[in-house]
């Protein structure tokens, strides 16, 4: 049985160890009718492999290496087969440039333009080079030169393979915009756009030695002019009809996969967790997901599904917008999480400056994985829900993550609140710590109990405990005798106009059944109980006292 390729992006290592590889070289047959290409995709949906696997087929330097594509689609297009190893190509992979600084992003761009070198060192003191040119290679290579000088260097280094090899070259440039996300988290992107509006107008514009240039990445950013005047430039985004299949598994090859592994009866369970995303007009499966869970399930047949892409894809969008979002966006997250739908407009072209705009957001979160389309009305408005359970899941722990650590600063000042019998600063926290929650939808007496058990965790709780006439909800209880204990009997109220009466229903409760007395019986010395109502994200507080 085949080996499970988990994190292989090298395609050579892909083939060689034999691993299981879905076949997307037709892509290569479409390349060659581009001349600039962008194409735009979630993390984790095959683009690093693809343009390794377009690197083996086009470089000149990886004629060995032809056997790679034997028996492959691509070897029976024989238009196509001309191409094969003819270029100088140069692939670099922008993926790994997250750095807290421009400086820092400078240094790493500079360390991939010298693993770029280590591999044509044929060009550094070629006799058709002028001294000029080989003296600004050398000094990229020995990470010696300027800034200005990098700026340029993909075109030096593509003007100088070309003089070498008498071939146009072509230039593969991995997840061009990882950089820019990291600039716009921590404030230099001014910088680091114009660093990169530099280096890829000099690589795909300004440069005569370019026979094609291909990029990927998660958005198009356009609007800092990055890619202006590109000629024949064109981008493939997951809204367009074409080349939709190359990036993820399409619904067939997931069967077959699964067939190829004896786990066909877990289809149903592979297409709740991990399908759900539409490509043009292609149903899509996370590809890295699908790839580890049947690496799991092989392995030990009772495993069960989890959310993969989680650990993987940089969730801190979605983990901003939660912790920073409005209170219109917390309950539009809301819908989603309930599998509802949203209706949106859709900027296909977007800068990283309009991420925090509540009518963008939902342009990244659908560009970046996130969200997926399920009705197009026309005009760039969409219809939008979560595209399956893996996703669902990183809203929800997202959500509840959030949650839990506010709560956790609030608690105790809610806590001291009903001790001291400040009822409006109670109810003021509570309802703040209510309205951050994603769970009202339960809406059910027994959800509010165990929020309230939550929000207590850390103290001794005694819950639904049989009391001198009744049943009492919760009982706080201190670590002394002498501090006070409190009582607290939960109401779930069926409208908002009703949660006055049920929480004073609850505080008389309290007096009636003489649950204080309990406590007082038990030996503590002071107590105090509340009646607390609730309907949904409202709450209402009242102080148990004998009238």
């Amino acid at each position: 049985m085949k080996l499970i390729p988990t994190g292989i992006e090298n395609f050579k290592t892909m083939i060689d160890k034999n691993a299981y590889y879905v076949d997307k070289t037709n892509l290569i047959a479409d390349i060659l009718n581009e001349q600039v290409v962008l194409y735009t995709r979630p993390r984790r949906f095959g683009k690093t492999l693809n343009m390794s696997m377009l690197y083996y087929f086009f470089s000149i330097k990886e004629k060995e290496n032809a056997y790679l594509f034997n028996d492959l689609y691509i070897s029976k297009n024989k238009e196509a087969l001309e191409h094969q190893n003819k270029y100088p190509t140069i692939f670099i992979s922008l993926k790994e440039m997250k750095n807290l600084t421009f400086d820092a992003q400078i240094s790493s761009f500079s360390s991939i333009i010298y693993e770029l070198l280590e591999k044509n060192l044929e060009i550094l003191s070629a006799s058709q080079l002028t001294d000029a040119t080989k003296k600004k290679l050398n000094s990229l290579h020995d990470e010696t030169t300027s800034i200005e000088d990098l700026k340029f260097s993909l075109r030096i280094i593509s003007n100088a393979l070309y003089t070498y090899y008498h071939q146009k070259v072509i230039i593969l440039i991995d997840e061009y915009d990882v950089p820019l996300q990291s600039a716009y988290q921590n404030n230099y992107y001014d910088e680091m756009v114009d660093f990169l509006r530099s280096v890829f107008s000099s690589a795909l514009k300004t440069n005569d030695a370019l026979e094609k240039g291909i990029m990927t990445g998660c958005l198009r950013i356009s609007k800092e002019s990055i890619f202006t005047g590109l000629n024949n430039f064109k981008t493939y985004s997951l809204l367009d009809e074409m080349n939709e299949e190359y990036f993820g598994f399409n619904e067939n090859e997931v069967k077959q996969l699964l067939e190829d592994y004896q786990l066909s009866s877990y289809m149903d369970e592979v297409k709740e967790w991990y399908d759900g995303y539409l490509f043009g007009n292609i149903e899509i499966y996370n590809p890295w997901s699908t790839l580890m869970y049947v690496d799991k399930k092989s392995h030990f047949s009772s495993y069960k599904p989890t959310s993969f892409w989680a650990n993987t894809s940089g969730n801190d969008l979605v983990v901003n917008y939660i912790q920073n979002g409005s209170d219109e966006l917390h309950e539009e997250f809301e819908q989603l999480i309930q599998g509802k739908s949203l209706e949106k407009y859709i900027k296909p072209e977007l800068t990283y400056r309009e991420m925090d705009h509540i009518n963008n957001i939902y342009s990244f979160l659908l560009l970046t994985g996130y969200l997926r389309v399920i009705e197009d009305l026309g005009e760039n408005k969409y219809k939008l829900v979560i595209p399956n359970k893996e996703v669902y899941e990183i809203y929800k722990q997202s959500f509840m993550s959030y949650f839990e650590d506010y709560t956790f600063v609030r608690k105790e000042d809610f806590y001291q609140c009903l001790v001291r019998e400040d009822v409006d600063q109670a109810n003021e926290i509570l309802g703040d710590i209510l309205s951050r929650s994603i769970s009202y939808f339960d809406n059910q007496e027994s959800f509010y109990h165990g929020f309230l058990v939550g929000l207590f965790s850390g103290k001794k709780i005694k819950s639904n405990r049989e009391a001198m006439n009744g049943r009492f909800d919760l009982c706080i209880l201190p670590k002394q005798i002498f501090q006070t204990a409190l009582i607290l009997e939960c109401k779930h109220s069926k409208s908002v106009k009703e949660l006055v009466s049920d929480a004073k229903e609850g505080a008389k409760q309290i007096i009636d059944n003489k649950y204080e007395d309990e406590i007082i019986n038990d030996g503590y010395l002071h107590v105090k109980g509340y009646g607390i109502s609730f309907y949904k994200k409202y709450c209402y507080i009242v102080k148990a006292e004998n009238s």
